[in-house]
């Protein structure tokens, strides 16, 4: 089962590559990992979406508990949260037909053009990842020049929130 763990820590050098070295010691696979300072910068929050069972789940909230940098944290797949991913894509646009189309599916999906040059747009889009995931299977893929995603970010719905 997929799982996104939030983890607020020390925003100090090799805090994150700690993190990184128990997930790959062990052999878990991280999928995202997405990791910016918050309101006090003296902290970081760190978005991490794994696989695994509930028992290995488990295992790593205990082993991500017992790192030095490590505040506290909360599996946000425990109860209901709100998940987004930001993306840009470059795309080719360079008939008439190709800019009506790509504006016609960035209207569609609630994207922006964020750039325009004679022959590509730059998109930005946010979403779930399933719905990133759908506006690239709508392109035509001989048009995408590049794509690049953020990774996942996540918080807890309602009055519940990771705080010291």
């Amino acid at each position: 089962m997929r799982h996104t763990i939030s983890i607020l820590l020390e925003n100090e050098a090799g805090a994150l590559s700690r993190v990184a070295g128990l997930f790959s010691a062990r052999g878990y696979n991280i999928e995202s990992l997405t990791v910016a300072p918050t309101e006090d910068p003296s902290m970081s929050r760190m978005t991490i979406v794994t696989k695994g069972t509930d028992e290995i789940i488990e295992q790593i909230t205990k082993q991500l508990n017992k790192l030095i940098d490590v505040i506290k944290l909360i599996d946000l797949t425990e109860g209901v949260y709100i998940e987004r991913e930001l993306m840009l894509v470059k795309v080719n646009v360079s008939t008439a037909h190709h800019r009506e189309e790509i504006k016609r599916f960035v209207d569609i999906f609630r994207g922006r053009i964020i750039d325009v040059s004679e022959t590509n747009y730059t998109i930005e889009m946010t979403g779930t990842g399933d719905k990133l995931d759908a506006f690239i299977k709508t392109i035509d893929s001989t048009l995408i020049l590049e794509v690049v995603r953020s990774g996942v970010l996540g918080i807890a719905r309602g009055s519940k929130s990771l705080r010291v």
